[in-house]
C-alpha cells in the first residue's frame, strides 16, 4: 500500500474511535466553568437557555429550594424551538423570533425538570439538587 493510503486509513480509524468513545457522554459543569448558565438575581435563580435549532444547553444544573426563572434567549429563531412546552406545569409559550422571555417555574424540589419544543422534538431539562 502507498504511504498516503495508510495515513488516511489510520486517520479515519482514530477519528471514528474518538467519535464513538465520546458520543453520549455528559459532563456536569463545575462552579468555575465559564459556560455555567445559572445566576442569582434579586433572590431568583435565573437559568439561561438559548433557543434555536433546539435548546443549548439541553441540560442545566441548579439548586433546589430557590425561586427559579427559565430565561429563553432567541436570535432569529424560526423553528419549533420557538415554542416551549412544560407539560408538568401545563405551560405552553411561544417565544419571539428574537428577544428574551422569562418563565417563572417557582421553587423546585430536588429532581429533574423537563420541557420540550412545541413539537416535542427538542427536549431540555434542569437537574435540581439540594
Amino acid at each position: 500500500m502507498k504511504p498516503i493510503t495508510v495515513a488516511v486509513i489510520i486517520a479515519v480509524v482514530f477519528i471514528s474511535g474518538a467519535f464513538v468513545l465520546t458520543r453520549g457522554t455528559s459532563v456536569r459543569p463545575s462552579d468555575t466553568d465559564p459556560v455555567n448558565n445559572v445566576s442569582m438575581v434579586e433572590g431568583n435563580q435565573i437559568i439561561e437557555i438559548r433557543a434555536k435549532g433546539g435548546y443549548q444547553p439541553n441540560k442545566s444544573y441548579a439548586q433546589a429550594g430557590i425561586p427559579t426563572v427559565l430565561r429563553f434567549e432567541t436570535s432569529g429563531t424560526f423553528d419549533c424551538s420557538s415554542a416551549v412546552r412544560i407539560p408538568s406545569m401545563n405551560i405552553s409559550k411561544t417565544l419571539p423570533q428574537t428577544g428574551s422571555t422569562d418563565i417563572a417555574i417557582g421553587t423546585q424540589a430536588a429532581g429533574t425538570f423537563k420541557g420540550t419544543c412545541g413539537m416535542g422534538m427538542y427536549p431540555f431539562e434542569v437537574e435540581f439538587s439540594s
